[in-house]
Formats: structure tokens, sequence, C-alpha cells
């Protein structure tokens, strides 16, 4: 029923519902070359000589500190590891990146300041900016003389960015516009040099513009007191009157969605990344506690109830991971196929991005919820010291929170994820229909009792029966709407249902190319504690599909189709029982004999 990709055939955006992919289709950490490997360290070096020793003073947004180090950050290259070497970029690979992105993960307050600096910052102007625009801003920003910010929520405005008030209007001689409004929310605002700002020419065409800090008529707000990323400068913009030269108009007129958009699946997919390195080094936090803590005569690490805990925040930061740099190769072989056509590297990159905003959303939501997941249960080994802000347990639980609301929210990026399948299988990019009919067939026939055969074969079929699980609950409510009978744009929660599924089955199958590719390798801890992390995950989501497929096929049907549907459900959920206990334990026990990450 699923086609197994071809090597040279690289899997399109959201194709992984309906496509099966090989291990040689996928890239894992574990192939890291020497060079990205030297990389990695010289961010590891940057991170634990620049930014570990300033933490405090970072909290405490010492003047000045952020902008040292994010000049400091130019001078290594780590600002214009994805830009063009015209402009003074290094033209890394999207996997080097990805490498950056994970280990400067754990920068707590300083990630937000540099990852809206290089992403949403700087990735308008080469997406969208004319060649002008890219020579006068790209080489200083990619140096660090210039820092950016991006202006685009409003009071009024934050999920629905459409609705802007910010107002440009073009002046009598046409030399420039004039804007006015108010921005909110905005990270980098107290230093930044530019603004990448959105506003609505005459009220209606909603535009991006480049306007620079020292613009008569712009104001800041002071720095907001938030609950985490505190080191981080947000200030709220204000506009009166702001005279932006009219060549500072960034991309089309009215064309302004494509450029906030566009970046931001950049900005999620790095958010997402950032996450999971950031769990890491909780993890780390968290075994070393669970080794010294001494309670009843042991350490508190031999307890099965904190096995379970530090087991399970690996095994969920190992899929999202595994997920991350699986969407880096994607996003990699998509680029270089439109360079290879002639594109430009910033087209190339635009492009790219846009294909996989599927992928990039469930990053985002997977990067963000595991994080929380983490930084939750290692404030709970802790005990009273988590709570304590002597202590980093306490810093990073408040900094893990934004994560589920910037970037847009996760809920919007699940609706995103949704809306954007149903659009392409629409447009015919991605044929939906024809596998959703398959499994309405096969509903109708006698259960196969064909065994799957070869390694982790309970695995692959598993697989196979979540891409049909979700088939025939989201092609049932398409053909409900279809019939008038059910209108989606109305049916968040069933929406909801269907991209958990969605994050389920691309993570699930990103670990599994790992695991399986894995087998083949050296690498850090045995095979049967990979194994072990892969059932743990397949058991439980599992689980998490017959729930969700579920309710969402009980809220949409009724008689004779609900029972149909909940049969499909029992047959295609068929894991096999796993002692996860026993896995988990195994898992633990790697952590804590190496006292931290390991994977």
């Amino acid at each position: 029923m699923f086609d197994i990709l071809e090597k040279t055939d690289v899997l399109k955006g959201g194709e992984f519902l309906i496509r099966e992919s090989s291990p040689e289709d996928t890239f894992i950490p574990e192939e890291l070359n020497e060079e990205q490997l030297m990389v990695k360290q010289m961010a590891s070096d940057f991170l634990n000589n620049e930014i570990a020793p300033n933490r405090l003073k970072i909290e405490k947004r010492e003047p000045g500190l952020t902008e040292r180090l994010l000049e400091k950050a130019g001078e290594l290259g780590l600002l214009g590891a994805h830009m063009p070497a015209k402009y003074g970029g290094t033209e890394l690979d999207t996997n080097t990146n990805t490498v950056i992105a994970d280990v400067l993960g754990p920068c707590g307050s300083f990630s937000t300041s540099i990852a809206a600096h290089t992403g949403i910052g700087m990735l308008p102007i080469l997406y969208f900016g004319t060649e002008e625009q890219r020579e006068k801003y790209l080489p200083r920003l990619i140096s660090g003389e210039m820092k950016a910010a991006y202006c685009l929520t409003e009071p009024g405005s934050g999920s629905d960015a459409l609705n802007a008030k910010t107002r440009a209007d073009l002046s009598a001689d046409g030399s420039h516009y004039i804007l006015n409004g108010q921005k909110m929310w905005i990270t980098n605002a107290g230093f930044a040099d530019i603004f990448i700002v959105f506003a609505k020419i005459g009220g209606d065409k909603f535009t991006g513009f480049i306007v620079e800090r020292d613009t008569p008529g712009i104001t800041l707000g002071e720095e907001e007191d938030k609950l985490g990323i505190k080191g981080s400068s947000t200030r709220q913009v204000f506009f009166e009157n702001a005279k932006v030269p009219a060549e500072n108009v960034l991309g089309e007129i009215g064309k302004g969605h494509l450029i906030a958009f566009n970046a931001l699946n950049i900005g999620r997919y790095k958010l997402g990344v950032m996450c999971i390195g950031g769990n890491k080094e909780v993890v780390n936090m968290a075994t070393r506690y669970a080794n010294e803590r001494i309670q009843f005569g042991q350490p508190i690490g031999s307890f099965g109830a904190i096995q379970h805990k530090l087991a399970e925040m690996a095994v969920r930061n190992f899929a999202a991971e595994s997920a991350g740099f699986r969407t880096s190769q994607l996003m990699q072989d998509k680029k270089a196929a439109a360079e290879a056509e002639g594109k430009s590297f910033g087209q190339a990159t635009l492009e790219a991005a846009e294909e996989y905003a599927i992928e990039c959303s469930i990053l985002k939501v997977i990067g963000s919820e595991v994080t929380d997941y983490c930084v939750d249960e290692n404030v709970q080994i802790h005990g009273g010291i988590g709570f304590s802000e002597e202590y980093p347990a306490a810093r990073a639980y408040r900094d893990s929170r934004i994560n589920r609301i910037y970037e847009g929210t996760n809920e919007i990026n699940r609706m995103l994820m949704v809306d954007q399948l149903f659009k392409r299988a629409l447009k015919g990019q991605l044929d939906i229909v024809g596998p959703a009919w398959a499994v309405q067939k096969e509903l109708a026939a006698m259960p196969s009792f064909e065994k799957v055969e070869g390694d982790y074969a309970e695995e692959r079929k598993a697989l196979a029966d979540f891409r049909k699980i979700i088939l025939m609950t989201a092609g049932g409510a398409a053909k409900m709407q279809m019939d008038g009978k059910l209108n989606l744009k109305e049916e968040q929660e069933l929406l909801m249902n269907c991209a958990d599924m969605l994050i389920d089955l691309y993570t699930a199958e990103s670990m599994l190319l790992r695991v399986q590719k894995l087998a083949d390798m050296q690498k850090e801890q045995p095979q049967e504690v990979y194994d072990a992390m892969l059932q743990i995950y397949f058991h439980d989501a599992t689980a998490r599909m017959t729930k969700n497929a579920t309710d969402a096929i009980a809220s949409f049907a009724e008689g004779d189709l609900l029972k149909t549907f909940l049969m499909g459900v029992k047959r295609f959920a068929k894991y096999p029982p796993v002692n996860v206990k026993e896995k988990r334990r195994l898992v633990a026990q790697a952590l804590l004999q190496a006292n931290g990450w390991c994977f």
C-alpha cells in the first residue's frame, strides 16, 4: 500500500504520511564528519567559555553583555553559518547548522537572543531583500556589528498576525513611508540596530519594511518583566510618524505574509532543535543529581520511580532528536536540488524551508513539549532544591515555558500541519485519496494474518498501521466535510487529534530509521539500549494513536460508521505489549553509569 522511496527520490513535505523511508534516506547525528565535529567543538567552546561563566550576568541583563557576546559569536562565524559567502557568511550545510543550534540550545536567555538575530532577524533580508539591501545589511549582521529584531506581534494581533493595525502611508513625493503603530514582545528590541517591521500600507496592504533604529519617531517601552528568559531583551516598539525610505520596503507590497510565514518556518525548526539541545543539559543535570543525592542510604537514582523519569526524558528527547536530524537532511537535499537548478543560495534555502513547513511545525511542537516534560521532571528529581532559584533547575523550568508560545503557539502549529496537508492534497501535490481509499477497502475485507518478517518487523508493521489509522480518520472527516455534514474549520479538537497522530508517526519512523542505522555502526551504547528506547516509544505511541483516533472518530461519526472505524482502530493498533518497566530501567542505567546524556 505504501511505496518505499528509492535512494535518489527525496521525500516531499508531508509525504511521510503515504510513503515509507529507508535508513539510507536519513541522517543521524552519529554520522557527523570531521569538519562538522570541529564546528560542534567550536560552538561548545563558545558555550562553555563565553556563556556558562556569564549566566547570572546575562540573567540580570548586564548592560552591553549580550551585544558583546553576539559580536563574539560573529567573530567565530556562528552568526553567518547559514549565510552566503558573498556577504561574509560561511555557507555551511544544513546539518552543520543543525549541530550549531543543538549545541547552543542550553544557552538559556542568550539562545533566544541569538536565534532571533540569526533567524527571523536576518532571514527576511536574505529571502526577500533586494541585492542592495542584502549588501547593505547582511555583512554587518553576520559580523555582529549590527543586531536585528523582528516586529510582527501587536497588542491586538498575536496568532492572528494579519490583523495588524500598524499603518504605513506613502509620502506625497513618494520618497518615504510614514509608520504609525505599536509592536510588542519584541526580542532584542533594547539593543537592535534594525527592525524587520510589518505594517499595512494604506491600512490594507500587509507589507514588510527594514527600519533602522535611529529613525526619528521610534521609541521603546520598558523591558518586560517576564516569567522566564529574563536575560533576553523584550520591549514594546512604538512608531509615531517614523519616516522609512521607500527603498526599505522588504519584498513586494502587499506580500508581507510571505515574509512573515516563511521566516517562521526556519524559526520553528531551529527552535525545536535548540530545545532538543537544551534537553540534553537538563538530562545531565537530573542524572548527576540522581547519582549524588543519598536518601535511605542509597543514591535516589537506584529507585525505580526516579529511573522511570530519567529514562522517559531520554527516550522522548532521543526521538525528537531523530526527527530533527532527519528533517535537516531533507531540507539539505531539497536545497541542493534547487541550487543545482540554478537557484540562488537564499532562494534555495527558502524553498527548502517552505517545502518542509509541516515537518518544521512538528519539530517545534515536539521539541518544546519534550522540554516542558524534562524541566518539570528535573525539578521533581531535585525536590526542594529544584524549587530554589539558587540552583539551575528552577531557571530551566521558567525558561522553557515560552517555547510553546513563540514562533507560533503549539496549537497554531498543530492546525497548520493538518491545513498544509489538506491543501497539498487538494493541489495534487500529495496523493492522499488513493491510500485513504485503499484503507477503506481493507476495512471491508477480512483481516490479514500475514506476518512481517525481518529486523524490526513489528515496528515497520506498526508504522504502516499508524498510517492507516491516520488516513482512515482524516479521510473520514474529509468525506463528512465534502458531504456538507462537517466544517473542519470549526472542529479544532479533531484537527488537534490528527496533528498529534502525524507527530507520532513522523517521530516514531525517524527514531526507527536511526536505530536501524545504528545497528551497523560504532556507537556509545549497546544496541539493546537503543532498541529498548525504540520499543518504549512505539508502545506508548500506539496508545496515544489509539486514543487520538478514537476521540477524533467519535466526534464526527455515529452508528455503523462509528463501529466500523473503531473496529479499524482496534485492528490497526496491534503493536505487541512491551515490558516498559525493564526497558526503562535499562535506559536509566546507561544514563546513570555515564552520569548524563550518553546517546
